[in-house]
């Protein structure tokens, strides 16, 4: 008895193997489907605290403040953006190029694409922090973007500064209730925060204030900080990550740039492992570690490639080795603002 009740076990072990096998096979298709259906990429969404959606990865669409941009390349990008499957644009009106963004919208919803299923970010400007202004300042914004409303409104920076670079002692909680009124009007449907600091965060909650549903701030492998999004993570408030490549391009790294650079062994080892690219590793670290990256190019086949990150996982020892690129270097410490009574950053000349 026993050994025909063993025979028959013995015999259906494949079938149970096989079916298992359909299950992971069926599971790999839907995935691939999901992400990459139509060789179309769809990133996942994060909830925000509002109870919004926010798309996982966003164009960035800042060109330096040393670049002056040309009559359409950031159009095209928006609209390569949108072709490759990015739904989240970032920009703001101190880049000078919301018209191009709003531009290659306009294009993308002409052939189809809903407006709801985008996600659009704009920032504040310096010279807008009263409260009073922030209203019309969107408007402006909205006009060049072409868009009754946007997605996500951020104060760009907690430092005042009028056109003529004196400063603006403008508290930032009135900034903020100016956001808030924005809201409550509809021309923003979130509102968030960038380049703010916990304790700034801290002080808006204290005064009974709207909590933020984003921080955008500076992330990649040198500035990693780790307290920061913790504190995040226990508010319940999303991190965009401006800055994903920090200095891994020659081009890009100043001289007292720490590494690593785009051609390092152990990051060239991990990219060769996926089938990647070493900012695509860079990209999908930051995407782990519970951020929006807001990678920017020009050029199609990056746009293409930064989007194509999320079809691995990294394993806990290449996330460790990640981790120790960590130097608390800033890439953008902005130190011109240094004597401004809210300078958010660590006052290190």
């Amino acid at each position: 008895m026993h050994a025909v009740l063993a025979k028959q076990a013995q015999s259906t072990q494949p079938d149970i193997d096989s079916h298992a096998m359909a299950r992971v096979i069926v599971f790999y298709v839907l995935t691939c489907l999901f992400y990459y259906g139509n060789g179309v990429v769809t990133p996942p969404k994060l909830k925000l605290n509002d109870g919004r959606d926010i798309p996982g990865i966003a164009l960035g669409t800042w060109l330096g403040n040393n670049t002056k941009p040309s009559s359409n390349e950031v159009e095209l990008a928006v609209t390569w953006a949108v072709e490759a499957g990015y739904r989240h644009i970032d920009t703001a009106y101190a880049y000078k190029i919301e018209d191009q963004v709003g531009r290659g919208l306009k294009k993308k919803m002409a052939d189809g694409v809903a407006r709801e299923d985008l996600f659009i970010t704009t920032k504040l400007w310096n010279d807008h922090h009263a409260r009073e202004e922030v209203v019309p300042a969107l408007r402006e914004s909205l006009g060049k973007l072409m868009l009754d409303y946007v997605d996500l409104y951020l104060i760009h920076w907690p430092c005042g500064q009028f056109d003529n670079q004196t400063y603006d002692y403008t508290d930032y909680l009135e900034t903020w209730r100016g956001m808030i009124d924005a809201k409550n009007l509809g021309l923003a449907k979130s509102i968030g925060l960038s380049n703010f600091n916990q304790e700034m965060m801290d002080r808006i909650a204290a005064n009974g204030l709207e909590k933020p549903a984003v921080l955008q701030v500076e992330l990649n492998l040198n500035l990693q900080q780790p307290e920061l999004l913790a504190y995040c993570r226990e508010h319940n408030i999303v991190v965009m990550g401006y800055t994903p490549f920090g200095s891994i391009f020659y081009s890009k790294a100043k001289e007292d740039a720490p590494p690593p650079r785009v051609d390092d062994p152990e990051l060239v080892a991990i990219a060769k492992k996926y089938g990647k690219t070493v900012p695509q590793v860079v990209l999908r670290y930051l995407v782990e570690l519970g951020i929006i990256p807001i990678p920017k190019s020009l050029t199609k086949s990056r746009i293409e490639q930064n989007i194509d990150i999320f079809d691995f996982k990294l394993t806990e020892e290449e996330k460790s080795l990640l981790k120790t690129f960590d130097k608390k270097y800033r890439t953008i410490p902005q130190h011109k603002w240094l004597d401004h009574p809210y300078y958010p950053f660590e006052k290190k000349q």
